[in-house]
């Protein structure tokens, strides 16, 4: 039996919260977050985890996959996508319309495309195995892995290519030959981009971040030092964290660390609508809609619904 799904998705500062929480209300819905950095705890005001948003005409729309983990654990896309289909199906259960809303384009195309993933042990002797040897050497495992007739899949973010690290860990999930059985669910998608021109979202970004750093997202890092999490972890979580705690460390100027996070989240949302176009390409049907269409949404919605 399909199971409909609601799809929202678009690049940062769009919108795409509250346009969902309109429609979750209209419907009956729960969201399930598709936000890679918004499952932390504490990591609020630079993930824009604003949840006084899931309130609406006093009505409470309740939300999955957000304040789920500690920064401390690495939570990937295996774990969203077990995440996924277990909220998503107590949703279901409940009777209520699932929404999946977000902007990382990984999490939403591997509910789509239904990703095959594994369960992979980053700390295996393999692993250990790989890390004795070059990047240039563990990169040609990879290559050959990628290109074998059994394995479909090619090389495409190379951006994750350069640190050798996560070429390990991109040929430890190639070669894992057991996954954790998932309870996947038969789903029939319809997907809704919130779009606006890119000089639109241009000013909303920058004036969200000024808004952000006035309201604490400096102290929001600070914070997150404070209680254990590494510069290094901050790194690895990119854009705010990154560069917020550069200024900390005194790496950068207050100044050079706003013109520098300002221009980074601007090449981040053309990066999430790369993404999306991608998702065109290989054949997920979006429809495209602005922020204040929410009637043609709900038109959209119930036909879907009513099939």
């Amino acid at each position: 039996m399909l199971q409909k799904l609601v799809v929202i998705l678009g690049p940062t500062a769009v919108g795409k919260t509250n346009f969902a929480v309109k429609l979750a209300k209209k419907f009956n819905g729960e969201i399930i977050s598709a936000d890679s950095r918004q499952v932390y705890k504490g990591m609020d005001i630079g993930t824009g985890k604003d949840l006084s948003e899931y309130q609406i005409d006093n009505v409470k729309i309740p939300y999955h996959l957000i304040d789920i983990v500690e920064p401390s654990v690495e939570y990937n896309l295996f774990s969203f996508q077990n995440d996924f289909y277990s909220s998503f199906n107590q949703i279901i259960s409940n009777n209520k319309q699932p929404f999946l809303v977000g902007g990382t384009g990984l999490y939403i195309h591997s509910i789509l495309k239904e990703y095959n993933l594994h369960n992979v042990n980053f700390n295996s002797e393999r692993a250990k195995e790989l890390n004795k040897l070059t990047k240039s050497e563990v990169f040609k495992i990879l290559k050959n892995s990628s290109q074998s007739p059994t394995n479909k899949t090619q090389l495409h973010n190379t951006t994750d290519l350069i640190d050798k690290e996560r070429i390990i860990k991109a040929v430890l999930i190639r070669e894992a030959n057991s996954s954790t059985a998932q309870s996947k669910v038969n789903i029939k998608p319809i997907v809704i981009e919130i779009t606006e021109t890119r000089e639109i979202i241009k000013e909303r970004i920058t004036a969200r971040l000024k808004l952000r750093l006035q309201n604490g997202m400096i102290e929001e890092v600070e914070n997150l030092i404070s209680s254990g999490v590494s510069y290094d972890k901050l790194n690895f979580f990119g854009l705010e964290y990154r560069l917020v705690s550069s200024y900390i460390k005194g790496e950068l100027t207050y100044n050079d660390m706003y013109q520098k996070l300002n221009s980074a989240i601007h090449k981040f949302a053309k990066k999430q609508m790369t993404w999306f176009r991608k998702m065109e390409r290989e054949g997920v049907e979006i429809n495209w809609l602005k922020a204040n269409e929410t009637d043609k949404a709900y038109f959209l919605i119930t036909k879907f619904l009513d099939r």
